[in-house]
């Protein structure tokens, strides 16, 4: 009988993740038996990697919370071989759970325990920054200061979601509409040099609690998709914009930029805000590669 680990943050939706993974577990054993399933909570910042690196015998690990615990989790996999790496289920119980939205899955507790009994492992890239690995978003300048600006008010208020990351959002467009020269280089190309509001490198098409930064985005292609937002623009056209790229709709508009690569090196003459899932990125020069079918994600359907 294969076995499942659930790893949980009991800080999740403001300190209820404890009571909501009891009612995942109680779920999930209903649908495997009462002996498939053991549950371990986090208590500590990257305790989630240090358990999905060391549990040994379990065939699925299921990561319980936002992105931040399933970005632990993922990183905790990618440290194992590759042959011993389980497949990994994700039950969304964070603020903006992007990841589980690109991978078609609910964030109604029920409806997604429902979807991993019935699921199959689909294999997806993972990204990797440096020595770090991220799952969906990696971005720096202006979306990488509003996603951190959002996490330090979601800590001070225990508000959360999409309406969150909006106030951050207008408030730095309107106060700290900064650039940042860079260099880069595609897939071993020519070296670019320009200057950027926002740079994202995406797994998946989301970030920030559902904006549609990348559409075109797919977690299995063996490519990152990029978006790069260039000066000149004014905090008027940064607002309308900001509230375009919700749906996709910035695509196509001047100041954008897009690309796909399978790797790419980034140079700052300036340390820009960075973050990956939601997680503080540091660092002038970064090298960013993609490890293709990396993991098994558990979905009942293509997500892509």
């Amino acid at each position: 009988m294969e076995k499942f680990l659930l790893i949980a943050n009991p800080a999740a939706q403001s300190g209820k993740g404890a009571l909501i993974a009891e009612h995942a577990a109680a779920l999930l054993r209903a649908g495997l038996s009462e002996d498939a399933l053991s549950v371990v909570f986090t208590n500590q910042p990257m305790h989630a990697s240090d358990i999905a690196a060391h549990s040994e015998g379990f065939a699925t690990i299921i990561a319980l919370g936002g992105d931040g615990v399933i970005h632990e989790v993922v990183n905790g996999l990618m440290w194992r071989k590759a042959a011993d790496r389980p497949s990994l289920g994700v039950i969304a119980a964070g603020s903006g759970n992007d990841y589980a939205r690109a991978l078609g899955l609910s964030t109604k507790i029920d409806q997604a325990c429902d979807q991993l009994l019935r699921a199959e492992p689909y294999p997806v890239d993972i990204g990797k920054v440096n020595e770090d690995f991220f799952m969906e978003t990696l971005s720096f300048g202006l979306d990488a200061a509003i996603a951190l600006d959002t996490m330090e008010r979601r800590k001070k208020s225990g508000r959360k979601g999409a309406v969150l990351y909006m106030e951050s959002g207008f408030n730095q467009l309107m106060n700290h509409l900064d650039e940042y020269p860079y260099k880069a280089s595609f897939d071993g190309g020519a070296l670019n040099e320009s200057r950027l509001i926002t740079f994202a490198v995406q797994m998946g098409p989301y970030y920030g609690g559902g904006f549609k930064i990348c559409p075109e985005a797919k977690l299995d292609d063996g490519l990152f998709d990029v978006c790069i937002s260039h000066p000149p623009i004014t905090a008027l056209k940064a607002i309308k914009t900001f509230l375009k790229a919700k749906s996709g709709k910035h695509v196509g508009m001047p100041n954008f930029e897009f690309e796909r690569a399978r790797k790419l090196t980034l140079d700052f003459e300036t340390e820009p805000p960075a973050q990956m899932d939601g997680e503080k990125v540091t660092g002038k020069h970064l090298d960013i590669s993609i490890e293709h079918s990396a993991i098994r994600v558990l979905t009942p359907h293509d997500p892509l």
